[in-house]
C-alpha cells in the first residue's frame, strides 16, 4: 500500500541513479581501469533493465507458544525460529531510536537508498580503506526478506552474497519498498525479522532471550545492547565469555550514536553506560524435551502426535511439522493444572522413577473428549547415551544384548500409544463392553444367570491350552475365587467380577458384538494380533477371551470409553486442545469437540448403574453385592463409577473410576517385558488403585459433586414374570414346573429348616417375580420343621446376602 507521495521527476532520477551508481560499482570491480568511462554507464543502464520490481513478502517463521488450559501456564513453546511478531506501538521507543542509531542515521531522510553513503563507501573501498557497506535499513529488510521467500539453498546464497548485483538488486527493491510502505511500516518488519543471535529472532524474541521482558519495557542500555547486536551476533554475543566485552563496547557505541542523531541527552547516554551489563544465559526452550515442567513432556508430546495427524494443517507431516513450529499460533491446551500436579504427585506416591512398573493415568472430561492429564512415574526425557542412566531392559532378552530399558528416562508415549507403543492388557475392565452390548441386545441389569466356578463354553481353543476344559478344546474360564460362584445378575457380577458370568454373557450377545461395542468407544486394537481378530467377524466370534480384558489398550482409550457412558452414550475424539488461534488472533474450529452420540442414553445410564457397584456406590436402582475396588466412593467422597482389571499372574492391574466431570484410567504394567514376573498390585499403596484414586480426588478438588442419572424402564428389570410355587414339592418337580414358567431353576447346596419334609423344596429366592429367563435358585428342606423366611423381594436376581458391601482386604484380585 502506498504511505507517501514521490514527485515522480525525483524517483525517476532516483532509479536512474541507482541504476547508473551501482553499474560503476560493476564495472569497477572487473575494469578498475575505466571504471568511470561510458562502458561503466552502459552496463549500469543495460543491467538495471533486468533488475526485479516487486518483493514477494511472505511470512516470516513464528514461534508457537503452549498454555495450559487456565489460558496463562507456560506449557511449552515449539519453533523453527525463535519469533513473535508485534506491533510498533508495543516496541520501546528506545529500541526504535536504537537500532536507526547503529545501523542507518538517515532512515528518515533517505528514499530506500542512501545515494551519499553508496558514493562514500565506493571511493572509500576503491582507496584501500577499510571496507565500508552502503546497506540503509529498507535494504537490509529487502535482503531478509528475499532470504525468507528463496525456496532453493541456492537463492539463499544469491540473497546474502558479496556481489555488486546483489547489491544493485537490494536498491531496486529497497526504493520501491519504499514507496510502498510508510518509513514505520518499514521499521517495523525490521525489527521482526532481524537476527539478534542465540536463537531470537525479532526483537520479541530478542528481549525476552536477553532480558526476559516484552519489548516495550526495554530501558536506554537494553535497547542499544540488541541494536548493537544485529551487526554480528556471534561476535557480540554477551552470553559468551569471548564476546561479553565486545558487547559491552558495541553497546556504549550505538549509545553514543543515539546523542548523535538526537534520541537521547549526553547525560542520558552517560548514565546507561554506567550500567553494568546483564542478560540472561538461557535459549528459549525448545519442544516437549524443554515443556515447562518436565513430567508434562507426555501430554506435550500426546499434543504433538495429535498435531501431526491433523490434515488442517498441512497434507504432509512434514508439512503439518511446519506450520507448528513457524505458524506463530499460541495453543490452549485442555491440560488442566490441578489434575495433571495431582496425578504427577499420585503416579509418584511411593513409586519411584527408577521401578520397572510403570503407574500410567490419563484423565480425560466427559462430554467433551479433552484430555486433562496424562502422568507416568517416568522422566520425560532423552537418556543421554554418552552418560546414560536407564537401567539395562527388565526384558531378559534385550538385558543380554546390553540394551536399555525406558526408566527412569523414556520419551516414548507410554500413556497414549503410537510409536510402537501398543498399549496393555487391561483385564476385567473390558468387561464393560460385554455388559454395554448385552443391554442394547435387550438383556436387562437384573439378568440373572447361575455362574459356577468353572464355566465350559463352546469357543474352541487349542486342546492343550491351560484355559481348556481338560480332554477338551473349549474355552473353561475360571472365577478368580471360589465364593463368586451362584446366581449374579449384571449388577452384581460386574462389582464382584464374575468371570464365568461375562464368558457366558458374551457367548449369549455374541463376541463380535461385544468388540464392536469396543471399537464404538474408541478401543483402537494397535496390537497386530489383536487388530486381526477385530477385523474378522468369524474370528471376532470365537474371541471367547475378550471380554475378560486380554486386548491391549491405553490407559487414554480406556479413559475416554468410560468417559463416553459417563457422558450418557456422548462418544467424543480424546483432544488435547480448547482453543487454537494464528498469528493474527483468529480462532481455528479444530479446536472444538467432535462428538457423536454412538450408545443410546439409556443403554449408558444402565451401563453406568453397574459401573457404580464395584467402586462401592450405588444408586436408586442399582442392586450392587460385593466390589472389587469398594473404596473409592468414600476416598473420592463423590458419586463414582468405574472397575478394577487384573491379568493372569498380576502382569498387569487397571482401574477406572470416573465422575460425571472426570474418568481416569490407570493401568500398572512393564513397558519393556510385558511376560513380566513381576507382580502389579491393587489396592497396595504401590499399586495402580491409589494412584487413579488420589488423582480423581486432586482433580474433583472444589468441584460440585454431581450424581449419575439412574436408568428406568425395562432396561433395568426386563421382562417381569411370576414365580410358581413350588413349596414342598419334590426338587424335581419344582424344577419341572419353573422351566415351564421360563426359568432357569438352580437347586441351592444348603438346606433350610422349613416344615416341609427333608429334602423336598422349601421355596424360592426370589419367590415373587423375576425376569424371563432369569435364574431362580430353589432352597432345599431340612425337615426342621420351622418355616423358612425366604427373600420376598420382587427385585430379581435377589440370592443370600444381597444388599451388603463388605469391603474386600488385600487380597488377590479377580482375574480377567
Amino acid at each position: 500500500m502506498r504511505k507517501r507521495d514521490h514527485n515522480l521527476l525525483t524517483n525517476a532520477a532516483s532509479l536512474l541513479v541507482c541504476g547508473l551508481l551501482a553499474g560503476v560499482v560493476v564495472a569497477a570491480a572487473a575494469f578498475p581501469a575505466v571504471a568511470m568511462s561510458g562502458l561503466a554507464a552502459k552496463a549500469g543502464a543495460e543491467t538495471y533493465g533486468a533488475l526485479p520490481k516487486t518483493l514477494s513478502e511472505p511470512r516470516s517463521p513464528q514461534i508457537t507458544y503452549l498454555l495450559a488450559a487456565d489460558g496463562k501456564t507456560p506449557l511449552a513453546t515449539m519453533y523453527d525460529e525463535n519469533r513473535r511478531n508485534v506491533k510498533l506501538k508495543d516496541i520501546s521507543p528506545y529500541m526504535q531510536k536504537a537500532i536507526i542509531a547503529a545501523e542507518d542515521h538517515n532512515f528518515y531522510k533517505h528514499n530506500g537508498v542512501d545515494f551519499n553513503g553508496v558514493a562514500r563507501a565506493f571511493v572509500n573501498n576503491r582507496g584501500g580503506g577499510s571496507k565500508q557497506g552502503a546497506s540503509t535499513l529498507t535494504m537490509q529488510y529487502v535482503r531478509l526478506t528475499i532470504s525468507y521467500s528463496a525456496t532453493h539453498p541456492a537463492d539463499v546464497v544469491a540473497a546474502t552474497e558479496d556481489t555488486s548485483a546483489r547489491k544493485l538488486r537490494e536498491m531496486s527493491l529497497a526504493l520501491q519498498v519504499d514507496k510502498d510502505l510508510s518509513k514505520d511500516e518499514i521499521l517495523e518488519r525490521y525489527l521482526n525479522l532481524a537476527p539478534f543471535g542465540n536463537g531470537a529472532y525479532g526483537v520479541y524474541a530478542a528481549s525476552q532471550v536477553y532480558f526476559r521482558k516484552p519489548p516495550s519495557k526495554l530501558d536506554i542500555q537494553e535497547s542499544a545492547l540488541l541494536a548493537g547486536l544485529v551487526k554480528g551476533p556471534t561476535m557480540y554475543d554477551p552470553t559468551t565469555t569471548s564476546g561479553y566485552q565486545a558487547a559491552v563496547e558495541r553497546r556504549d557505541y550505538v549509545i553514543e550514536n543515539m546523542v548523535l542523531i538526537g534520541a537521547i541527552t549526553q547525560e542520558e547516554a552517560d548514565q546507561a553506560k554506567k550500567i553494568t551489563l546483564e542478560v540472561n544465559h538461557k535459549r528459549t526452550p525448545n519442544g516437549c524435551v524443554a515443556a515447562n515442567v518436565q513430567s508434562w513432556g507426555f501430554f506435550c508430546d500426546y499434543f504433538y502426535r495429535w498435531w501431526m495427524q491433523q490434515e488442517t494443517f498441512g497434507s504432509t507431516t512434514y508439512d503439518r511439522e511446519r506450520q507448528l513450529k513457524s505458524g506463530g499460533y499460541t495453543i490452549t491446551t485442555s491440560l488442566d493444572v490441578k489434575a495433571q500436579k495431582g496425578a504427577d504427585t499420585a503416579v509418584r506416591h511411593n513409586l519411584s522413577v527408577n521401578s520397572k512398573a510403570a503407574r500410567m493415568v490419563a484423565v480425560v472430561e466427559p462430554g467433551t473428549g479433552r484430555v486433562r492429564a496424562l502422568a507416568t512415574n517416568r522422566n520425560y526425557k532423552l537418556d543421554d547415551p554418552s552418560h546414560p542412566q536407564n537401567k539395562l531392559s527388565s526384558n531378559p532378552a534385550k538385558a543380554a544384548k546390553k540394551i536399555r530399558g525406558s526408566y527412569p528416562n523414556t520419551v516414548n508415549p507410554l500413556i497414549s500409544g503410537g510409536g510402537g507403543i501398543t498399549g496393555y492388557q487391561a483385564g476385567s475392565t473390558f468387561k464393560i463392553f460385554t455388559v454395554v452390548a448385552a443391554l442394547e441386545k435387550g438383556y436387562p441389569l437384573a439378568y440373572t444367570m447361575n455362574a459356577p466356578d468353572q464355566f465350559k463354553s463352546e469357543y474352541i481353543i487349542d486342546s492343550g491350552n491351560s484355559a481348556a476344559c481338560s480332554g477338551t478344546h473349549f474355552y473353561c474360564p475360571k472365577n478368580a475365587n471360589p465364593a463368586m460362584a451362584g446366581p449374579h445378575t449384571m449388577w452384581s457380577a460386574f462389582g464382584f467380577s464374575v468371570n464365568t458370568y461375562f464368558v457366558a454373557l458374551q457367548q449369549q450377545v455374541g463376541a463380535e458384538n461385544v468388540v464392536k461395542t469396543a471399537q464404538k468407544l474408541g478401543i483402537t486394537f494397535r496390537a497386530s494380533n489383536d487388530a486381526k481378530f477385530a477385523a474378522d467377524k468369524s474370528a471376532a466370534h470365537q474371541w471367547g477371551a475378550f471380554t475378560l480384558g486380554v486386548a491391549q489398550t491405553t490407559p487414554l482409550e480406556l479413559a475416554n470409553a468410560y468417559a463416553t457412558l459417563a457422558a450418557d452414550g456422548k462418544y467424543c475424539e480424546p483432544i488435547p486442545v480448547q482453543e487454537i488461534r494464528g498469528p493474527d488472533g483468529e480462532k481455528l474450529d479444530i479446536a472444538n469437540p467432535h462428538c457423536e452420540q454412538r450408545i443410546s442414553t439409556q443403554v449408558a445410564r444402565a451401563a453406568v448403574d453397574a459401573a457404580r457397584c464395584p467402586v462401592g456406590d450405588r444408586s436408586s436402582t442399582s442392586r450392587c453385592q460385593t466390589p472389587t475396588a469398594g473404596g473409592v466412593q468414600g476416598f473420592v467422597d463423590a458419586p463414582v463409577a468405574g472397575k478394577s482389571g487384573t491379568t493372569d499372574g498380576n502382569k498387569t492391574s487397571a482401574l477406572v473410576s470416573m465422575t460425571k466431570q472426570y474418568a481416569v484410567a490407570g493401568i500398572m504394567a512393564d513397558p519393556d517385558w510385558p511376560q513380566t514376573t513381576q507382580q502389579m498390585g491393587h489396592s497396595e499403596s504401590d499399586g495402580i488403585n491409589p494412584a487413579v484414586m488420589e488423582t480423581l480426588r486432586a482433580a474433583m478438588k472444589g468441584k460440585e459433586r454431581i450424581d449419575f442419572t439412574p436408568p428406568t424402564g425395562k432396561i433395568v428389570y426386563g421382562d417381569q414374570r411370576s414365580i410358581p410355587g413350588v413349596k414342598c414339592e419334590s426338587i424335581e418337580t419344582a424344577k419341572s414346573r419353573l422351566r415351564g414358567a421360563g426359568f432357569e431353576p438352580v437347586v441351592s447346596s444348603t438346606k433350610v429348616a422349613s416344615e416341609c419334609a427333608a429334602g423336598m423344596a422349601a421355596g424360592t429366592s426370589p419367590d415373587g417375580k423375576t425376569i424371563k429367563g432369569g435364574v431362580v435358585t430353589i432352597m432345599v428342606s431340612s425337615g426342621q420343621g420351622s418355616t423358612p423366611n425366604p427373600d420376598t423381594s420382587t427385585g430379581p436376581g435377589n440370592g443370600p446376602g444381597n444388599g451388603t458391601t463388605p469391603t474386600p482386604g488385600n487380597g488377590r484380585r479377580p482375574r480377567g
